[in-house]
Formats: C-alpha cells, structure tokens, sequence
C-alpha cells in the first residue's frame, strides 16, 4: 500500500491544533520536526545516543508531518486539511508560513521509519513513557510506566503540555479520587491518573477515533477496570460535584467554555488541571476560572506552554 505524506511548515504555537486536525483527517499519528530539538539538553537517563542532522529541521518554525493512504478521496482530505488550518487564524493562533507539501512513501519504508522518533522518555519524579515496541526496565521501585502506541492517536505523552498535565496530577490525584479526563486523545493522562490510585476515571472526547484510540492504550496498560472512555462534547450532562480531578488538555480558546461546567461538577476543595495553553492566552484561561469561582494555585511553564492547577472555592 502506498502513503502520502503531508508536511506542513508552521510555529510551535499552531503544533497541537494541527496534529489535532490531521488526526480527524485519518491520520494515525504525526512527527514534529522543531530545530529546538538541535539545541535542547537531555539528561542521559536510558544511555540513549542522539544523532540529529540539522538538515532534517527546518532554519525557523516546525514541521509538521503525518500520512494518509492514497485512495480516490486523497484530493479532498488535504483540501480540508488546509482550509481547516487557514481557520485557526480566525482562533488568533500564528500558522506562521503554512507551507503544505505532499510526496508519496511506500508503506514497508512509512511503517518503520517514524518509529526512531520515539524511545522511552522520564517525564515526572515517577512516570516514564515507554513506546509498546520498546525493552524498558525500571530504575527505581517505585517508577510508573505509562505504555504508548503513538501509531494509535496523536499525542506521545512528551509534549509539553501532556508533561505539565501529568506532573501536576502527580500532585494532586489521591488514592480513591474521581478524576475526569476532558479530550482524552490517546488516553496518557486516564492513564496516568489511575496508576497514580483514583478509583474512578471517566474519559471523553468528541473525537470517535480517539476513544477507540484512548480505550486501546487504556486496556494496553490494563486499567480499564477503573478507565471508562466515552464519546461526549466536553462536560456537557456530567452529574454536579461528581469529580475529585478533572484535567484537560485542549486549546484555551476551548477552556474557557466550560470552565463554568468544571465548577459544577468539581466537588467543593476539587482541582482544575488545564494545559494546552499558550503564553498569550494565558489570562484567558485566569480570568473565566476565577469569575467561575476558582482559585489559581500553581502555574506552571514548559518551553512557550503553560497549565495552570486551579481549586475549586
């Protein structure tokens, strides 16, 4: 079978909304080449040995790159790919020069080649990502190893928002809490949440692609007896104070509409975890959670993210 691959040229700022995009087009997953990678120190935890060729980075901005089969709605798939990114800048989100290109790659090449993008990455105090393909040996006893098919959905676990997602539930999530995870994508942060002791998670997403993705990962790392993912539009028919923890990592434009929701269904003394937001849209996010009756308790920075760990008065 032959594959197509779409590159896109654009900032870091605009990488979540189009890998969320090429993910509802049917890709199964994206490779970020940014040139902050050329420069960026990396603890030698695993022995990994890093050879990156600048020629494979762009001089400015990020590439985007995913693959889609070649069949008869190809044409149309693209076109939507493109206009729905042209639409983000109605959302004031820098597509910078959204270059889109398309070349052709054989299937044996595609199948193995984006696998060397991905080992096994510490993340948190206690959590580690490992890719299902990899050999991973735990180095302390009380390390937490979260199992990750990227091939399933986008989303790796190493973005830095899914990072500051999963180190700020590391401090919040207590044994026998109720969390919700809002636009669970692959399931990492479900995940995360019930090896870290809830007794309950409820995933959603509006996405279907990424609930079977998030019910695969979450039944990969076998928690699905406290996981439970459902097709839902954010907090929409969730019963009041029914959750301990809800999380969401989605775009702040998306936040700040349900932002009133989370303070229904947050029990009194409850957490609001959100990231997916960028610098620029950080008093955004503030704003609707304090006039929603919630205090900021820690904001947190990663590269040009942010998340912000919100209690509920």
């Amino acid at each position: 079978m032959k594959w197509s691959e779409i590159s896109i040229h654009t900032t870091n700022e605009a990488v979540e909304p189009i890998s969320h995009i090429l993910h509802e087009a049917g890709a199964s997953g994206v490779v970020i080449e940014d040139p902050f990678e050329l420069v960026k120190e990396r603890e030698d935890q695993f022995g990994e040995i890093y050879q990156l060729d600048p020629r494979d980075y762009p001089e400015e901005g990020v590439i985007v790159k995913a693959y889609l089969p070649i069949n008869s709605f190809l044409g149309e798939s693209v076109d939507a790919i493109k206009e729905a990114i042209n639409n983000l800048i109605i959302h004031d989100i820098d597509i910078g020069l959204n270059k889109v290109t398309i070349s052709e790659v054989n299937e044996e090449e595609w199948a193995t080649a984006w696998k060397k993008y991905y080992n096994p990455v510490k993340i948190s105090e206690r959590f580690t990502v490992v890719p299902t393909w990899e050999e991973y040996t735990p180095v302390h006893s009380d390390e937490l190893i979260i199992e990750l098919d990227p091939g399933m959905a986008f989303g790796t676990g190493t973005h830095p928002t899914t990072v500051m997602c999963i180190q700020a539930l590391e401090r919040t999530v207590l044994p026998g809490d109720e969390v919700i995870d809002v636009g669970t994508g692959s399931g990492v942060l479900s995940i995360a949440a019930a090896l870290l002791g809830a007794s309950s998670i409820k995933a959603f997403d509006l996405d279907e692609i990424a609930v079977k993705a998030a019910r695969l990962n979450i039944k990969l790392n076998k928690v699905q007896d406290r996981a439970v993912v459902a097709q839902n539009n954010l907090l929409d028919d969730i019963p009041d104070h029914s959750a301990n923890v809800i999380v969401a990592n989605i775009l702040a434009e998306v936040i700040v509409r349900f932002t009133a929701d989370a303070a229904r269904v947050i029990k009194p003394g409850g957490t609001f975890i959100t990231s997916g937001i960028i610098q620029a849209k950080k008093d955004l996010v503030v704003d609707a959670l304090i006039q929603d009756g919630f205090s900021i308790k820690e904001t947190m920075v990663m590269e040009d993210w942010v998340a912000i760990i919100a209690q509920r008065n």
